[in-house]
């Protein structure tokens, strides 16, 4: 998290105003909307940490029903999400989304700091159609990883001078 953290800021600060207005590569966002969805990834992982310790208390089959019916709504998610994506630089832009990565990511260190072992085990069933990163069955340390997984592969469509 905290390379992402790092690679952030210096997306944010070493792009100008026209490169954040480009199309990226790959999606229908501009630099800076992808950027946004980019955070979007690290602020969706405080909720689904809720989640996976509801459900992964519960009988699987809970969480399998629970996943299939995410997987059911995949286009009104789609949806939210593009549309997310789209409006959120106008309500952060670049500065205000910076200072956000860094609460969010805070925020996430000090709950997984304060994880157990036994409860990073615990997981749950997940809709598979949401996200390329998202697998059947995800354990906690898994919803973790995922936001880092999710930036590292949104970092290459940016068409940024210094998106590497």
């Amino acid at each position: 998290m905290e390379r992402a953290r790092a690679s952030f800021h210096e997306l944010l600060s070493g792009a100008s105003g026209a490169e954040l207005l480009r199309m990226s590569n790959g999606t229908r966002w501009t630099n800076e909307q992808l950027l946004f969805h980019m955070l979007f990834g690290y602020m969706i992982v405080r909720r689904l940490v809720v989640l996976v310790r509801v459900f992964g208390a519960l009988p699987a089959r809970v969480s399998r029903g629970f996943a299939a019916l995410l997987n059911a709504s995949t286009k009104p998610f789609d949806a939210i999400n593009y549309w997310g994506s789209r409006g959120g630089p106008k309500v952060f832009g670049p500065r205000s989304m910076a200072a956000k990565m860094d609460r969010v990511i805070d925020g996430l260190h000090r709950r997984l700091d304060a994880e157990s072992e036994a409860d990073l085990r615990r997981g749950m069933h997940c809709p598979t159609r949401w996200d390329p990163f998202f697998v059947d069955f995800m354990t906690l340390a898994d919803v973790y990883h995922f936001p880092t997984q999710h930036f590292d592969f949104h970092q290459r469509q940016l068409t940024l001078d210094k998106a590497g």
